[in-house]
């Protein structure tokens, strides 16, 4: 397990770092992000992007994976699915991030972004690949 300052650390320059998401809690079996809504990542309309909300939830989920991989052993998305309940507004939107499956050669894991209220907006569900060399 590794603390999610070093997580971030991975991260830096990357895409997440570009969107401004930040891991809270990052253990094998619950990985936590964050992230502001600011006005890059809104929409036309004004709300968050629901690229940005997709986004924030692969990044959570790869590094799910990541945490329960062995050294030398990567991972890719191979599927995901989001629904969308609820606009993100304003404030810190929040990625929770658990295992619905942790398997050899896949891992599947299901995240719920709420805003600051815990109103849910997306639900995830994405399989990830467990890339051996």
């Amino acid at each position: 397990m590794k603390d999610p300052d070093a997580i971030n650390q991975l991260w830096k320059g990357l895409l997440v770092d570009h969107i401004g998401m930040r891991f809270v809690e990052t253990g094998p079996d619950r990985v936590v992000a964050e992230m502001e809504i600011r006005d890059q990542l809104r929409t036309l309309s004004g709300v968050l992007h629901g690229g940005a909300l997709m986004a924030l939830a692969d990044a959570a989920g790869g590094t799910a994976t990541l945490l329960n991989l062995p050294e030398g052993v990567g991972t890719a998305t191979i599927e995901s699915k989001t629904n969308f309940f609820a606009a993100g507004r304003s404030g810190k939107v929040r990625a929770e991030t658990t295992p619905l499956h942790k398997g050899r050669s896949t891992m599947v894991w299901q995240t719920r972004v709420t805003d600051e209220s815990g109103k849910l907006l997306t639900l995830t569900i994405q399989t990830q690949a467990v890339l051996t060399k």
